[in-house]
């Protein structure tokens, strides 16, 4: 069967970045689990559903591999990439993506949680979050970098670090910052440099926006209404002059009240004064039932942040706006410095690329178990991360090399599975629950009952 050598192969690839060939076994079965349609992909589950004879057997050898073997995430990731990359069409554009995705927990001892804003929740609560870096084109995106962030609680507490397993080196980072080191230490490895797109989390952050551009890397990154800037018509005023006593003055000054031509403006505030001819009707991309567009106007403005500090004020840069019709205040705002010369509808495409990071993750948690990890310690989170994205990064390829017969397979191609032995219950499982059958993806039946699985 075609699929079932390109696995072996995939696997086989993978598997040289292990260190050690008894390791192999593990990686297979455990990327096989988290391919077949289980309720919940964690290790017990994983390992009644493939060898239901041996589960107890297969279930500490699963969880020795991900949560207790040496063995190196980056190299794993990195393996997927070589894999994966070259089967994505990047002649329409290529773009770095960059976000952060919450998994809720209760209790405090898994490493990295802490109360704190979930995305997955919509709101603040115990949780764990992890910044990632994803490589995209127009028909797919891969995360290449991925990484728990650590809450200043953590980092803080020795012996809570000690115990969960986290590097005695890892200090504290903001998420802006762990994402520019994860951008640095691709650029290193000689990656190239394609447009970064991130959320307002991120674009806020002025110290993120400057090292992009220090790093030759254009981006477009969202920013909140409240951001200041400089909008064509407004500029500090120079250097106050020399007093011929101490030293020369350099920095820029804000003007007062009375001088609003010399004061930063917010650009929530801008848009407002935007006249009907700055606004154009965009459509962006085919949605799912119908065509994606709205109201978009730009203008080329300076940012403002602490200018009174500096001595020359900032390169000039896009803010592009969307205020779809009907709605009292604008939607969304993103600085960006893509070229001045690009056409609007195409700054608009590239901008709203970001919504590929969103599949990912939807795909990651519903369909491969990403958060479904139920151990405590550093490793073994990363380790089940990276397994996840390599089991989505074979699927991905799949669908890119046959984009016409995957979505059937998937839907058509599953077939009765014998229900789990009668002595196992999933854990948090009622006592008299009884098993439950799995239907099972046919590559994931395939792989199971393959030699050396």
């Amino acid at each position: 069967m075609d699929e079932l050598q390109e696995f072996d192969r995939y696997m086989a690839h993978l598997g040289e970045g292990l260190g050690h060939a008894d390791r192999h076994a593990g990686l297979r079965g455990y990327c096989t689990g988290l391919m077949s349609p289980l309720q919940r992909k964690s290790v017990e589950p994983m390992a009644a559903h493939i060898d239901p004879m041996k589960t107890r057997s297969r279930h500490q050898s699963l969880h020795h591999f991900v949560a207790d073997s040496d063995w190196s995430q980056e190299q794993m990731l990195l393996r997927v990439c070589q894999w994966v990359v070259p089967k994505m069409d990047f002649t329409d554009g290529a773009w770095w993506i960059i976000d952060d995705t919450g998994f809720p927990k209760q209790g405090r001892h898994s490493v990295g949680v802490a109360r704190q804003y979930c995305g997955m929740l919509g709101k603040q609560d115990n949780c764990q979050v992890a910044v990632s870096v994803s490589l995209a084109c127009e028909a797919a995106s891969l995360p290449v970098a991925w990484q728990l962030y650590l809450p200043r609680e953590w980092a803080d507490d020795a012996p809570r670090r000690q115990k969960a397993g986290v590097p005695q080196e890892l200090q504290f980072a903001t998420k802006p910052q762990m994402a520019l080191r994860q951008i640095e230490r691709l650029m290193s490895q000689g990656a190239p440099r394609h447009c970064v797109l991130a959320d307002a989390g991120y674009g806020i952050d002025t110290a993120f926006r400057e090292r992009l551009s220090e790093l030759g890397l254009r981006y477009a990154v969202g920013v909140t209404g409240s951001v200041t800037v400089w909008p064509p018509g407004r500029e500090p005023l120079p250097p106050a002059a020399y007093s011929g006593r101490g030293n020369v003055p350099t920095r820029l000054r804000l003007g007062g009240k009375a001088q609003p031509q010399h004061q930063p403006q917010s650009i929530k505030e801008l848009a407002f004064e935007l006249g009907p001819e700055h606004w154009h009707n965009v459509t962006w991309r085919e949605g799912t039932n119908a065509k994606l567009s709205s109201r978009f106007a730009r203008v080329r403005v300076r940012a403002a942040h602490r200018d009174s500090l500096r001595g020359e004020w900032r390169p000039p840069e896009w803010l592009l706006i969307e205020w779809p019709h009907g709605d009292a205040e604008p939607l969304k705002y993103w600085l960006s410095t893509l070229p001045e010369d690009m056409a609007l509808g195409r700054m608009v495409f590239e901008t709203k690329m970001r919504w590929r990071i969103e599949r990912d993750y939807q795909d990651l948690k519903q369909d491969l178990g990403l958060g479904h990890y139920e151990g405590r310690g550093w490793r073994g989170f990363h380790h089940h991360a990276a397994l996840s994205i390599a089991a989505y990064g074979f699927l991905l390829t799949q669908r890119l090399q046959h984009p016409d017969e995957v979505g059937g397979k998937k839907n058509s191609a599953q077939r009765q599975e014998p229900a789990l032995p009668t002595h196992y219950k999933p854990r948090g499982s009622p006592a008299h629950a009884a098993p439950r059958p799995i239907l099972n993806h046919f590559l994931a039946t395939t792989c199971r009952s393959a030699p050396g699985s």
